[in-house]
């Protein structure tokens, strides 16, 4: 696939926007919604991404330390943020192992940074010695675009296709057998029959999230509005029941002690909910609305702080014809 065709067509599946433009109001009375509630919650810039035409998407903590890393999607190059350490370093030059961009980052309890690149797969490093462990790619010659991915307590990573309505699954067995090569990825969720219909062109499954337990995933049906929970054992998927609002462009996801936050990405909109335990419904508590967003993307939260990808998608990226403002930073959000 081309460069010109990849961000010319799939750049919307990157922010579950589609093909259609920024400046189109997308879903008025969502929108409205998040106005009307507005947060009080402070944000300010956290760390610094060095570059002219980075436009990050995605984001991870690792969870051994202090360590954020966050991708571009416009070259594929990894960023590394430190605590005390205001610009991120660069982890892994754009090009790195023929990636030419990147979606969802994860790093899982093991120290092992999991990288997803919308047009192959996902590749596997050791954030020690930065050595690459594996790469799994994506089946079949149709469209494709591996988007997020979430890693359970048992090792086990899921990975969404926004192009396809389905979640890979790499086991810690996989990845055994992988290490140092390749391999492919399997299906273990086909949701195609189960998310609302959509228009030729728009993407569906984006950001996804484990549950604690292990028990279930969160995974968001951007376009619908909808998140589904899908079950890690019998593999049954089911829409989650959503109180007092919608998960309209909703794109990456964070779940924590119960608690879901959701960024709506064209909307510069982040939303918490309460999630049942068994992850069956959620309700809205609270919405953040702020242009200072610059389209986030995705998120994760430390010690009560939340940390937004700005990606700016809108000015000069792959989706718009502006003028980015320079530096591209991670934001901090706080008391929310």
């Amino acid at each position: 696939m081309s460069l010109l065709h990849r961000f010319t067509t799939p750049m919307a599946i990157a922010i579950g926007a589609a093909v259609l433009p920024l400046s189109v109001a997308s879903a008025p009375t969502a929108v409205a919604a998040v106005h009307a509630q507005t947060s009080h919650a402070r944000i300010s810039p956290a760390y610094v991404l060095p570059g002219d035409h980075v436009y990050p998407e995605g984001i991870a903590a690792d969870p051994r330390g202090g360590a954020l890393y966050a991708g571009s999607y416009q070259d594929g190059t990894v960023y590394r943020m430190r605590p005390g350490h205001r610009v991120a370093e660069v982890f892994l030059p754009a090009g790195t192992d023929d990636r030419h961009t990147v979606n969802g980052l994860k790093v899982d309890r093991a120290g092992r940074l999991w990288v997803t690149d919308s047009t192959t797969g996902v590749s596997v490093y050791d954030t020690r010695s930065r050595r690459l462990l594996a790469q799994f790619d994506v089946p079949g010659e149709d469209a494709r675009f591996v988007n997020d991915l979430a890693v359970a307590p048992d090792g086990t990573a899921y990975i969404t296709d926004s192009a396809r309505s389905v979640v890979y699954r790499v086991t810690p067995r996989d990845l055994a057998r992988a290490r140092g090569g390749r391999a492919t990825l399997v299906p273990r969720f086909d949701l195609d029959d189960i998310v609302d219909p959509h228009k030729t062109g728009d993407f569906t499954l984006n950001g996804i999230v484990a549950d604690p337990t292990g028990r279930f995933l969160i995974t968001t049906d951007s376009h619908g509005a909808d998140l589904y929970r899908l079950d890690t054992i019998t593999g049954a998927a089911q829409k989650v029941a959503l109180h007092g609002g919608d998960a309209r462009n909703a794109d990456g996801l964070e779940l924590q002690h119960g608690r879901l936050w959701i960024v709506h990405n064209i909307d510069n909109a982040i939303s918490r909910w309460r999630v049942a335990r068994d992850g069956t419904w959620a309700r809205r508590e609270r919405i953040l609305s702020d242009p200072s967003l610059q389209i986030p993307t995705t998120l994760v939260r430390r010690s009560g702080t939340l940390y937004v990808v700005r990606s700016q998608f809108d000015k000069g990226g792959p989706m718009g014809d502006g003028t980015p403002q320079i530096p591209f930073t991670i934001a901090a959000v706080h008391n929310f």
